[in-house]
């Protein structure tokens, strides 16, 4: 069997998983462009299942559609791209995944405790941000944001 270079907008969203409505806006921002076929159709080229597959992924990984507009920006539009390409990409987004991990472990490692602001341990606060110092970095969570007052016992 023959495949098809271009697939209708419903094909593509059976292929992918996703509705015809996210393709439609999919397309409006630009991630994929569509070509008219017989009857003004919208005919997207096969290389757009990876385009689209890959912005249903980062979505979940929680780039934002500008982050995402700007990876696929990097891709050619009338080709597959190359696994370089896609590994350059990869590259890019592991390092963010990297930095989320680290700070999801310290979230969670501090959570209950002292976190640089005194709003949940105030029984120990004496002991790790003496007279705020924390605050001297600025304001929220100084801890958990990587900052370190001078005096402040981190724990």
């Amino acid at each position: 069997m023959k495949l098809r270079p271009t697939l209708s907008i419903g094909e593509l969203a059976r292929r992918i998983g996703l509705s015809v409505s996210a393709i439609r806006f999919y397309e409006q921002r630009g991630l994929v462009t569509a070509s008219r076929g017989a009857g003004n159709q919208r005919r997207f080229a096969r290389a757009d299942i990876r385009r689209l597959s890959f912005a249903l992924i980062a979505q979940k990984l929680g780039l934002t559609i500008a982050e995402i507009e700007a990876e696929l920006a990097t891709l050619p539009r009338d080709q597959a791209p190359s696994a370089h390409e896609w590994q350059t990409i990869a590259t890019r987004i592991q390092a963010r995944i990297a930095a989320q991990i680290t700070f999801l472990q310290k979230t969670h490692a501090r959570l209950g405790g002292c976190i640089g602001c005194g709003c949940l341990s105030l029984k120990h606060c004496a002991l790790y941000n003496p007279d705020d110092q924390a605050a001297l970095t600025g304001s929220g969570p100084r801890f958990l944001l990587g900052d370190q007052a001078t005096g402040v016992k981190e724990r």
